[in-house]
């Protein structure tokens, strides 16, 4: 059993993959482990995980992380390469430079400021002139008070998983932009896109100097290099880049496909809970950010793609941009595991309404309306009596854009497919489809609990998105979706008697 366990298949996977042994060195190991292995690391390279991983699968083990959310965190890669004392010494220690970025203008009260300090071997500013990125990034749209990208409709719009391609496509080109509203130059808004990619970032990093990225990828892990450190994303966790951050994203497991939202307007916060108390929905504690961690690297021709104002730009260095030895601050990319979210639901009778489930969120400027909200329907119990389960049929002024990370979601029993995303616009009806309202209301209301292996979200935003004309035009576009809806008739009947209320009448 031991060495089974010293042998296992991922270890000899890792080893093959990485070309660090040779066949003879686990000869010892059980045969049939030892096949598996050859097998699914053979499978693994024909599949398209690029080469240049096998210095990164080494990197990416055992990661450390820093737990909260919005804590002011220190983390040194070299013991004492934090400057005791200040922020900006004349020598700092090991010779690195010092470097602020701030998410926040100096101003802003000090409960929302947002800034760290970035102690590098060379600063940022050491790269060669931007020039536009060639050729330009069509699929990617940010500016929607340009109404010649994209129209508004108020139909019911779904599509199904985007295809991952079939040429070489790393997660920055394999990005499309779905809808969004306000524009970066307004520093108002947000922009839903999705990405099919199937290559790693080589010899690259994005700023995103626009906005927040919040990435969900639904099909393989991201390995997501930062300067404050190394992230791994796996299916079922998000992770949020902040505004200005550097970062470069390999796909260890080959094709990746997953959602994003991106904001033009402030930074994700956690939720007020109210009467909830103290505790429940998203943990602080649950979410990770990265601890420090540099290479020091001469790459000549290393790029850096640069969004700004919706359009890509493209600058040349000769060094890594991940060379930051140490850092503190408050200001920093994180990740959050959606399966440790604590979810609340009525225990007795009628649908609680979705804010319930309400992750992060990008305030607005006004009270309790959010310019994007990301929210999660979890597995967890139904138990309410008397009551219809699934989610309601609805007209609602915030509009929604939902995702479906695995399983079935509990609304569409029909269509909605893991990778595949749905829009209800600002006060377009919507609700479940014909199968799942019949199948409610004929089934014995008994406690039932939503399938472990379902996981859903959505944006939902009090600003009105136009959609692209990519996305409206696109061979993935479900233009059946309405039938769903079409086949529920009705159930009136004027003799029908009530059923008792819930608890005592006076």
């Amino acid at each position: 059993m031991e060495r089974e366990l010293r042998c296992s298949m991922k270890k000899i996977k890792a080893m093959l993959f990485l070309g660090t042994v040779h066949h003879g060195m686990i000869d010892d190991c059980p045969s049939q482990i030892q096949s598996m292995a050859e097998k699914e690391t053979q499978e693994s390279v024909e599949d398209g995980v690029d080469g240049h991983l096998g210095e990164g699968a080494s990197e990416f083990e055992d990661l450390e992380y820093l737990r909260g959310f919005g804590n002011h965190f220190t983390s040194e890669a070299l013991k004492g390469a934090l400057p005791e004392g200040q922020n900006s010494p004349l020598i700092c220690p090991y010779g690195l430079y010092a470097e602020q970025i701030s998410g926040t203008a100096f101003t802003v009260p000090r409960k929302y400021n947002q800034k760290s300090w970035l102690y590098r071997i060379k600063p940022s500013v050491t790269h060669e002139p931007f020039s536009p990125r060639q050729p330009p990034h069509s699929s990617l749209i940010s500016d929607f008070t340009d109404s010649s990208n994209s129209s508004i409709t108020p139909t019911q719009l779904r599509w199904k998983p985007e295809d991952i391609p079939k040429e070489k496509t790393d997660l920055i080109d394999g990005l499309y932009t779905v809808c969004g509203a306000g524009s970066p130059f307004l520093r108002h808004g947000y922009a839903v896109h999705m990405y099919a990619a199937n290559a790693s970032m080589e010899d690259t990093a994005f700023a995103n100097a626009d906005g927040d990225f919040l990435l969900v990828p639904q099909q393989g892990r991201l390995w997501i290099k930062t300067e404050c450190g190394k992230l791994e994303v796996s299916p079922g966790e998000v992770v949020v880049l902040p505004h200005g951050f550097r970062f470069s994203v390999d796909l260890p497991d080959g094709p990746s496909r997953g959602y994003t939202v991106e904001v033009y307007s402030g930074h994700f916060q956690l939720p007020d809970l109210g009467p909830i108390g103290a505790n429940g929905l998203a943990d602080p504690r649950d979410f990770l950010s990265p601890v420090a961690w540099f290479e020091e690297k001469h790459i000549p021709g290393y790029t850096i793609i640069h969004k700004f104002g919706g359009e890509l730009f493209e600058s040349n260095q000769d060094f890594s941009p991940f060379n930051v030895v140490a850092w503190q601050g408050n200001y920093a990319p994180y990740k959050y595991n959606l399966r440790t979210f604590c979810p609340f639901n009525t225990v007795l009778f009628d649908h609680a309404d979705p804010s319930i489930n309400t992750v992060l969120t990008v305030p607005s400027e006004r009270p309790g309306v959010a310019v994007v909200d990301l929210v999660v329907f979890p597995p967890r119990w139904l138990v309410a009596e008397h009551t219809f389960r699934p989610p309601y049929f609805h007209r609602n002024c915030m509009s929604e854009f939902m995702g479906l990370i695995c399983g079935t979601y509990e609304g569409k029993a029909e269509g909605f497919l893991p990778g595949g995303g749905s829009l209800h616009n600002c006060m377009s009806p919507h609700g479940v489809d014909t199968p799942t309202y019949e199948k409610a209301i004929s089934e014995e209301p008994r406690p039932s609990k939503i399938d472990g292996d379902t996981l859903a979200f959505m944006f939902e935003s009090s600003l009105i998105p136009r959609v692209t004309t990519r996305a409206m035009e696109s061979p993935k576009r479900d233009l059946d979706y309405y039938k769903g809806w079409i086949g529920l008739r009705s159930h009136f009947d004027r003799n029908h008697v009530p059923q008792k209320k819930v608890g005592k009448t006076r």
